[in-house]
């Protein structure tokens, strides 16, 4: 037990040196230092690293999963779904997936029938099924006899695209962009459905998902921007086609509307075998001006995707988001503004630094970059739950709070070495010192005397009057005695330089300023300031070095039989 308190006050000891070192070759100026490290480093970041755009991407996920104002699922999406269970039912008379393309087909023929505003295939035919020609001759005739069908096609890696012979200007859908010369001859690599008839209907679009570097979809491509060709995505060309607003934006921020399977869903097995069958008992307008999109959320079909929402999202609901986002114009925009990131990180950063550096008080400090850190996370709340921009301040937060985490720790270990302390000041010195000591009592049979008052009035006379001095508070649940040195305020000072009368002067005109200061903060603070303080200075010989603290006892009870009050 005392080799362990042995210990724990030689670590003491060490940290202590430690601080005292520090204070006493970077004082107040280690928050500048700390400041310019930090704008060096936010700079890297926003040129080289991009750490702090990973960190917003976390905080979005977390700010979209747990928003108050969800968008509802708009209730004309219907997605028809190629699930498990469907393709159990159907592995009987059709086989696994892929099924012939005539079943499909037939699907298309049926559903036509109730008139649906689009039909959204979520399925990429890539290839003709070599052994049921006649079935994908029935499924092009039927989609060939449609104005409402979509098909999905693929934008492969652009490092194949010297290996393509198609041109950007052959695709259906594709015009160039405005402003940018396009370049006639460039071929891109794609893969286009194999029909003639969706071909020849234009009606196509890419159904690419790119993630972000973790992984995660949150993002949408409006279109691709290839050799000055705009080549739309899947749901730009619905929207084009339905005649919905376009986006400006070549891609956004996906506005989810929940949690998977959000969206209304029936099994592709269900709606088939009721539409070939006699005894129907289905709505016969189920789809009836609704946008029909289909798609699998089978997981042997591999169409899953990591999402903000879920880990495992169907590919084809974020389709479906898309598609709503598009339809009702309220996609996340999210303006990328490096610099004023970069500009509201180094205001932070600065005027956290300067907070400490001018030591305008510990609470105060705390509390402002406590107020402006949680209105900064207010308002990226907020923008997520009440409007279509998304403001992330997650980045300069998080590097601000970094900072104040330093900044405070650094002003905890330094504290004491760094405040005017005369107890200090005359023990390091040698010799006879002329030294001065104010104390003000304070009245409060009037008026409450709160801690929190005190730290105001002991703040506000550190900072004036011009002579080095230490102000120190005598308050706490005296008893006895003791109660008789409540509220009461200390200022002590300690020549430097000069002798005799010249200190006394100084101190006497920098006591007067003190007194002055204090009235003001009286009345500024408390509700009857008048007659509240009382206040007396005397002058005094004290010992410096080894003797400095029996010296400053000694003046302080000199000054208390001085003191006639």
């Amino acid at each position: 037990m005392s080799f362990h308190l042995h210990l724990v006050s030689r670590i003491r000891r060490i940290m202590g040196g430690l601080s005292d070192l520090l204070a006493k070759y970077w004082k107040q100026n280690f928050y500048l230092y700390l400041a310019a490290l930090f704008t060096v480093l936010a700079v890297l970041d926003n040129a080289v690293f991009h750490v702090t755009s990973e960190m917003r991407q976390a905080a979005f996920d977390t700010m979209v999963r747990y928003r108050v104002v969800v968008p509802k699922p708009d209730p004309d999406i219907v997605i028809v779904d190629i699930n498990e269970a469907s393709l159990a039912a159907m592995a009987q008379d059709y086989g696994r997936w892929p099924w012939p393309r005539q079943v499909l087909g037939e699907f298309v023929e049926q559903i036509e029938k109730q008139q649906p505003k689009a039909v959204i295939f979520d399925v990429l035919f890539s290839d003709a099924d070599i052994y049921n020609a006649d079935s994908d001759a029935y499924f092009d005739a039927a989609i060939g006899g449609t104005n409402n069908t979509f098909f999905p096609m693929l934008r492969l890696d652009s490092s194949s695209d010297s290996l393509s012979q198609l041109k950007p200007g052959m695709i259906p859908g594709v015009r160039p962009l405005p402003e940018v010369t396009a370049d006639e001859n460039a071929t891109v690599a794609m893969v286009l459905p194999h029909f003639q008839s969706a071909l020849d209907g234009g009606r196509l679009g890419l159904h690419n998902i790119t993630p972000d570097a973790d992984g995660v979809a949150r993002r949408y491509q409006v279109y691709s921007a290839d050799y000055g060709w705009r080549i739309p995505s899947l749901p730009d060309r619905v929207a084009s086609e339905l005649g919905w607003p376009e986006q400006s934006a070549r891609e956004v921020l996906l506005n989810w509307r929940g949690q998977p399977f959000t969206y209304q869903y029936v099994s592709f097995s269900d709606v088939f075998t009721d539409m070939g069958s006699k005894d129907k008992k289905r709505p016969a307008d189920e789809f009836k001006n609704k946008i029909v999109l289909i798609g699998s959320t089978a997981p042997s079909l591999f169409d899953i995707k990591a999402t903000p929402m879920n880990k495992a999202f169907p590919g084809v609901e974020i389709l479906a988001t898309a598609i709503d986002n598009f339809k009702h114009d309220d996609a996340l925009r999210f303006p990328e503004g490096r610099i004023w990131y970069l500009a509201l990180t180094l205001l932070i950063v600065w005027l956290t630094a300067w907070a400490f550096y001018r030591d305008v008080g510990r609470d105060k400090t705390d509390k402002l970059f406590g107020l402006s850190q949680f209105i900064l996370i207010g308002i990226t709340y907020a923008s997520i739950n009440f409007t279509n921009t998304y403001i992330n301040l997650t980045g300069p937060v998080t590097v601000g709070l970094a900072f104040f985490m330093i900044a405070r720790l650094y002003a905890s270990a330094t504290g004491k070495a760094l405040e005017q302390n005369m107890v200090r000041a005359a023990a390091a010195r040698d010799g006879e010192l002329r030294a001065a000591l104010m104390l003000i009592r304070l009245d409060d049979r009037d008026n409450v005397m709160t801690d929190a008052l005190m730290k105001k009035l002991r703040h506000g006379l550190e900072r004036a009057g011009t002579l080095p001095k230490s102000v120190d508070v005598l308050n706490g649940d005296q008893k006895g005695l003791w109660d008789l040195f409540e509220n009461t305020i200390a200022v002590s000072w300690v020549e430097e330089g000069g002798q005799g009368d010249a200190f006394v002067a100084a101190v006497d005109a920098d006591a007067q300023v003190l007194a002055d200061t204090l009235q003001t903060l009286l009345q500024k603070h408390i509700a009857r300031p008048e007659g509240v303080a009382l206040w007396f200075t005397h002058h005094g010989s004290l010992s410096g070095g080894d003797g400095a603290r029996e010296g400053w006892r000694r003046m302080f009870g000199e000054t208390l039989l001085a003191w006639k009050y």
